[in-house]
């Protein structure tokens, strides 16, 4: 006989991308947009990545970001809390967007709020630490990383006489390529004769062989080697995971499975190849050690796009979930270096910025399709076992007036045609099976 309703094993949980969310939600009333509310309402944990900084431009801007710089009224917490998401992640490549100070503001303005959320600290600890949300159908634990940013996001690590850095929780990797003979000993010579040997050789660099090659050798302020190159046949290349990183990821994922009953982990990766659609080897290879490691729920994000998904020993892996909320284009300020870069003068004002970055719509995010149609999970466990995944289709809302588009409804007709079937053709390499029908989806979980 179970005393506790958490006994039972059974939870849904609702899981969603990326939210780049700057403005309310509660405000309007479209049916598709209130179903989807109920939905995500109904999850007993509904997670998102937070990718907008919630603060009051008390912090200046980190000069590395090239990009929006993510900033949202700090009352938009409460809108996502009004949608349903109780828990995010905040490990990505926005998360020093305004320096040390919006990671510290960012955490404090989430924390008054009451919103779960995981993957930045006031040191790397903090940072790596899972976060945990109890609800009735059980203790649940998120651990957040990313492997985009700036280098200077990483947080530091705290010692008993040093303090540590804000910042967040990264995978750092190695580039690893796979080269015949002839150009691997054109890159050696390459090296030599523009003297990057003899910058290898004054730092004391010795992980080169006669099949092993480091063009530029160990960078200043990284432990990982700028490329490595291997002897081989033929050419391929993989991404290989940092060993230090990854075991005190996968330690975390073991505390937290001791100290929750249901464990999420999630990444943040721009990795993709040429169509954005791959999420690379050093990944895949966190989300299935996580799984091993006692993760119940692998979720990725990053891309702006879906990707596919797989089910891992009985445990499901999103590669990713696109955009949840779009709405980067209606941040209020940007900083003078970005209206700088687009040849802007100090008069410019924001929609200036946002019209020349994508040419008045006609290039980048606004343009493409794959970034305002995505895909949200509904997952569900029963007695501690996979017994379902659904998956719903997204639309937010492309080629819309700046004003309006972004923010996500059911899909309905070709789009969610186009974003099920999408998921259908990406996951069939993992081995996975999606069924499509009445504008929805189901994934054979057994």
């Amino acid at each position: 006989m179970t005393l506790y309703n958490s006994e039972s094993g059974d939870i849904t949980m609702v899981l969603t991308g990326e939210s780049l969310i700057s403005r309310r939600m509660r405000v309007f009333k479209e049916e598709r947009f209130l179903r989807m509310r109920e939905i995500i309402q109904e999850g007993d944990v509904s997670f998102t990545n937070a990718e907008m900084l919630f603060h009051d431009y008390a912090h200046s801007p980190n000069p590395h970001q090239l990009g929006t710089y993510m900033r949202s009224d700090p009352a938009n917490i409460r809108e996502l809390q009004w949608l349903g998401i109780n828990l995010v992640s905040c490990s990505n490549n926005h998360a020093y967007d305004f320096g040390e100070g919006g990671v510290l503001e960012n955490i404090q303005q989430l924390d008054e709020a009451g919103l779960a959320h995981a993957g930045s600290g006031r040191n790397l600890a903090e940072a790596r630490a899972p976060a945990y949300l109890d609800t009735d159908a059980g203790r649940v634990a998120l651990i957040s990383v990313t492997d985009s940013g700036p280098a200077e996001s990483r947080a530091g690590e705290q010692r008993r006489d040093m303090l540590g850095r804000p910042g967040v929780s990264w995978l750092r990797s190695t580039s690893e390529y796979t080269v015949d003979r002839p150009s691997f000993d054109a890159l050696r010579r390459m090296s030599e004769e523009l003297g990057f040997e003899d910058h290898k050789r004054a730092r004391g660099f010795e992980g080169d062989s006669d099949s092993v090659f480091h063009l530029m050798g160990q960078p200043m302020y990284s432990p990982n080697p700028t490329q490595k190159y291997v002897l081989g046949e033929s050419f391929s290349k993989r991404r290989v995971p940092d060993p230090y990183d990854m075991d005190q990821i996968l330690q975390r994922v073991t505390d937290a499975r001791r100290m929750a009953d249901w464990v999420i982990v999630t990444m943040h990766n721009h990795e993709g190849g040429e169509t954005g659609a791959d999420p690379g080897d050093h990944a895949v290879a966190l989300a299935r050690a996580a799984i091993d490691h006692g993760a119940d729920v692998y979720v990725g994000h990053g891309p702006h796009r879906d990707r596919g998904m797989e089910v891992y020993k009985g445990k499901p892996i999103f590669h990713s979930l696109g955009d949840f909320v779009m709405q980067n284009d209606t941040v209020e300020l940007v900083p003078q270096d970005n209206l700088l870069r687009q040849g802007l003068n100090w008069d410019a004002v924001p929609a200036d910025f946002y019209d020349a970055r994508s040419a008045l719509d006609t290039k980048g995010m606004p343009a493409d399709p794959l970034q305002w149609r995505s895909t949200m999970a509904r997952v569900k466990f029963q007695e501690n076992r996979l017994a379902g995944i659904e998956l719903i289709p997204l639309d937010l809302g492309f080629l819309r007036s700046r004003g309006s588009r972004g923010r996500p409804l059911l899909a309905e007709g070709e789009i969610a045609e186009l974003v099920l079937e999408g998921m259908r053709d990406m996951s069939s390499k993992y081995g996975t099976s999606i069924k499509i029908e009445n504008g929805g989806a189901t994934v054979q979980v057994d």
